[in-house]
């Protein structure tokens, strides 16, 4: 962007984006953080409140349309994400951003996700993943990890759970982000990176349930380890990380392998480049996949490839149809082909 095109965008602030709801989360939740990064974001994009829609389906997160000044829909439970589509096909210059739980969109939702995914619709997808059920009360979500015990699994899960990466990746998505809620800063700059993003933009935010799943991500959201446990990934730079910022990726013949600069005769030339725009995604998978254990998890646009986008195509054949045969109208359209008269 230009310093001209800066000073012409409309200046907003986050409170422009706020509506006048009171916010009903429990104290401590990350959608706190999440909401105010969110209306940060919405403010620095330049893009008015009315020209914004944000749609949910059912859940604790799902409660986000509430607190926003903008056009908004509490849908139904795993639909958030067919509502979605269907409002940015018919209105295909509105900026929409879909809000959903891990429960509310990988598990009854999960159809609607990998499709919206494949389409590559033009959407932002907020997905606030804190491994459990929340607003019913504390069962097994798709992401809680294996042997997790809940109301719902008293003896413990007997199921792996979904990486939302792996069925990004899968369907052939164009966008992958992650953050997490105690990184304000980084998750603003995937929420924009997400917007400008042509297609479906699928962010992932950890965040922490304080009533049925606290602390659940401490093992990397915790600040005195943080740096060592995650790296925040930015295209074009080396994937260095660590508090002391002496630790880096290396290839590792088909995998990864990280390294600690100076010893084992590693230096800053053998560390990895991020490139978020190669067409591949073997090695954005492998990137995604990390947990912040042998390997540091992964924050930030972790792939970012251009390609055709929904509704812009669509756009673009009902045009092309409208000109080709003269439709004026749905009556048009319906009443060109053979036709005959019941009585």
């Amino acid at each position: 962007m230009t310093m001209t095109q800066e000073q012409n965008m409309p200046q907003y602030q986050p409170k422009d984006f706020k509506s006048d709801q009171v916010v009903r989360w429990c104290p401590g939740c990350g959608d706190h953080a999440i909401l105010n990064v969110l209306h940060k974001a919405m403010s620095s994009l330049g893009i008015a409140p009315h020209d914004t829609a944000v749609i949910s389906g059912i859940g604790c997160s799902s409660r986000l349309p509430y607190y926003m000044n903008t056009y908004a829909f509490h849908t139904i439970h795993g639909r958030g994400g067919a509502v979605a589509t269907g409002f940015k096909t018919a209105n295909p210059r509105m900026t929409v951003w879909q809000v959903a739980g891990d429960g509310d969109c990988l598990a009854i939702g999960g159809n609607h996700f990998i499709h919206e995914v494949r389409r590559n619709v033009d959407l932002n997808l907020l997905l606030l993943n804190n491994k459990i059920y929340g607003l019913t009360k504390g069962q097994y979500s798709p992401t809680s990890d294996r042997g997790f015990v809940s109301k719902s699994s008293p003896y413990g899960t007997t199921e792996d759970p979904f990486v939302p990466a792996e069925l990004v990746f899968g369907a052939r998505g164009t966008f992958f982000a992650r953050g997490i809620d105690v990184e304000l800063k980084i998750s603003q700059e995937i929420m924009e990176a997400a917007v400008a993003h042509k297609g479906c933009s699928v962010v992932e935010i950890l965040q922490n349930c304080m009533i049925f799943n606290n602390g659940i991500h401490n093992y990397i959201t915790d600040r005195a380890t943080r740096a060592d446990r995650t790296i925040h990934l930015v295209h074009g730079e080396k994937m260095i990380f660590g508090k002391d910022r002496d630790k880096g990726l290396v290839q590792d013949g088909f995998g990864l392998k990280a390294v600690t600069l100076g010893q084992d005769g590693y230096t800053l030339d053998d560390v990895l480049v991020h490139d978020a725009h190669c067409e591949s995604y073997f090695l954005h998978q492998m990137l995604a996949m990390m947990d912040g254990y042998d390997l540091p998890l992964a924050i930030g646009v972790i792939r970012d490839v251009a390609a055709l986008s929904y509704e812009t195509e669509v756009e673009a054949q009902v045009e092309s149809v409208r000109a080709k045969h003269g439709f004026k109208s749905l009556r048009d359209m319906i009443l060109a082909g053979d036709t005959w008269e019941v009585k």
